[in-house]
């Protein structure tokens, strides 16, 4: 029997990108089961647009802005589709990116990462999925550079970006979606992981493109992207890691703090890290229950990878 696809789009002040998304929903080859979009409070008529250009679409208002991880996971108890298309409001999807997605999600798919291209020029990669290093590092393969077949053969990869991801539904409910602590940023890298410790593998399906316009409405939150990272790299390491991994985390976060002062950034640098700390004894005290429900032991789905130069992933001249 053909898989259901439940689009969910988590939108927060994501109105004049709202049109776009909507257009390439209604070219889509393979139609979606439905359409769900779950606003975080938004200010800028997002949910009025909605109401009046696409009544095709359900609208769940949170009133408030919980972050995205928040908002996917209320989208996926909503839907009833066996697969949940996770999609940003700032891309618009290529006629056949459903359906080949979908295609993609055999046996054992947890995940499909698709191929995330820049919105005004997509000859640009934005994403070409997913990778986890030992240092704490999480890399998008391909990001900012030309887009010249590296990426072409459909296969595995690590995790998916989940601003333009499909996702087995049954795993998300067993594994409880993604962790709402993260808020945003890196809460799919999260999710990624814990979906290969449980088992389930990740497909990287090239063929189905996105095109992103890249940042959205992550401009107006609270903190910078920077800070975002440091402090949900931080509950990831804390929470995954195995202890003999740490020097290689250190020495990432000591790398990323010089580079931080250089580009006069150490101060939100700083406060990611002290926004991690109230949320650092909960994450060590899961160690243990992670560990214990694991199928798949984290150093296999984690390789060993050098953490600088080509061969570590996102170096200009990488081909990871």
């Amino acid at each position: 029997m053909a898989l259901r696809a439940s689009v969910v789009v988590p939108v927060w002040n994501g109105r004049s990108w709202l049109p776009g998304l909507l257009a390439s929903l209604r070219a889509q080859t393979v139609a979606p089961h439905e359409l769900i979009a779950v606003d975080n409070g938004s200010a800028d008529g997002s949910r009025e647009w909605l109401a009046e250009q696409a009544p095709e679409v359900r609208v769940v208002a949170l009133g408030r802005n919980t972050g995205f991880a928040c908002a996917a996971n209320r989208g996926v108890r909503e839907a009833t589709g066996d697969v949940v298309a996770l999609v940003n409001t700032d891309i618009e999807l290529a006629p056949d990116w459903l359906e080949r997605g979908l295609a993609a999600m055999g046996e054992g798919i947890g995940a499909v990462a698709t191929k995330m291209v820049d919105l005004v020029d997509p000859g640009m990669l934005y994403d070409a999925g997913d990778i986890l290093r030992r240092d704490g590092v999480c890399e998008q393969r391909g990001r900012f550079r030309r887009d010249e077949g590296l990426w072409d053969e459909p296969g595995e990869v690590f995790a998916a970006c989940a601003g333009a991801a499909l996702y087995r539904r049954e795993a998300l409910l067993a594994l409880g979606g993604f962790d709402e602590r993260f808020f945003s940023y890196l809460e799919d890298v999260d999710l990624g992981l814990r979906l290969r410790l449980a088992g389930w593998r990740c497909a990287w399906e090239p063929r189905a493109v996105a095109r992103h316009a890249g940042g959205g409405s992550a401009g107006q939150l609270r903190r910078p992207v920077a800070a975002w990272a440091e402090r949900n790299t931080l509950l990831l390491v804390a929470r995954a890691f195995p202890w003999r991994w740490l020097p290689m985390v250190a020495y990432r976060q000591l790398a990323w703090r010089a580079r931080a002062a250089r580009a006069g950034e150490l101060g939100a640098f700083l406060r990611g890290a002290g926004a991690a700390v109230p949320l650092l004894p909960a994450m060590l005290g899961e160690r243990r229950r992670l560990r214990r429900d694991s199928v798949v032991p984290i150093a296999a789905v984690v390789p060993p990878r050098p953490v600088r130069g080509p061969r570590a992933g996102g170096h200009p001249r990488s081909a990871a």
